[in-house]
């Protein structure tokens, strides 16, 4: 008996192959899809079994089950596929190179942090939550469509009046752009990571979307009065107020002032 033969192309559909679970099993990463999957899969080989074993009664409602299987999978995986989505169009780190020579790439003028940083000041004080985006070169149009658009002069008085806890406008984040606040009450992605439980929503939605994005946000818990800043899935809390200022110049790669 020969071998079956094996050839290049064998080898790279298993290396595709290979990394597409791989992309699949990081974008399910802290969820319970896995668990659905295994249960998928069996109910799978099951119907194998019993079509083999020519059980028609249970081999046919087996069947109509997987039939409406790739609907099923759009249903129950809608949180991770929208994530998976997102991540992939949001995403542009790795295609920089691509940016560079098309000469595509956004140019950023430095973002005028001081009052943002006196508004953060007032806002610990009085325990009035905050959710602040800092927009790099990762395209966040996305969150801002969602949002209310506002393209105004960043100052302290329109952001402490943003997060005023009965404004219209408080509940969801605040994107900057270009020494401009383009967008309020913008609704972030919550991380699907496995995050400490004393974290609200304000720091999931922070990590969230900077697990996506090259983006910088910025957080006054309301709880707590804490400031954070979070930048590439990791989340800098209990920053001094008084060393707000050059923690939040270095996460954006800005010289201090």
């Amino acid at each position: 008996m020969g071998f079956i033969p094996f050839t290049f192309i064998d080898f790279l559909d298993i290396l595709l192959v290979a990394g597409l679970l791989f992309i699949v099993y990081k974008a399910m990463k802290g969820t319970n899809a896995p668990y659905i999957m295994v249960g998928i899969v069996m109910i799978y080989l099951v119907w194998v079994i019993v079509k083999a074993l020519n059980m028609e009664l249970l081999s046919t409602i087996l069947g109509q089950i997987i039939s409406v299987g790739v609907i099923a999978l759009l249903v129950i995986f809608q949180p991770e596929l929208r994530r998976f989505l997102f991540t992939l169009g949001m995403r542009q780190k790795e295609l920089d190179f691509i940016t560079r020579f098309l000469s595509i790439q956004r140019k950023h003028s430095s973002t005028n942090t001081s009052p943002i940083v006196s508004a953060c000041k007032d806002l610990s004080e009085d325990k009035v939550g905050a959710l602040i985006v800092f927009r790099r070169k990762d395209d966040l149009q996305f969150i801002i469509e969602g949002g209310i658009a506002l393209d105004a002069t960043i100052t302290m008085s329109l952001i402490k009046n943003i997060f005023f806890k009965n404004a219209p406008l408080h509940d969801g984040a605040v994107v900057i752009e270009n020494n401009r606040i383009i967008a309020a009450k913008c609704i972030l992605p919550v991380t699907q990571s496995n995050v400490p439980k004393s974290y609200g929503t304000r720091h999931r939605a922070a990590i969230g979307l900077s697990e996506m994005t090259d983006a910088v946000v910025l957080v006054v818990s309301e709880e707590t009065g804490a400031i954070s800043i979070v930048k590439g899935g990791k989340i800098m809390s209990k920053i001094d107020p008084q060393k707000l200022q050059s923690a939040l110049k270095q996460a954006l790669d800005e010289s201090e002032e």
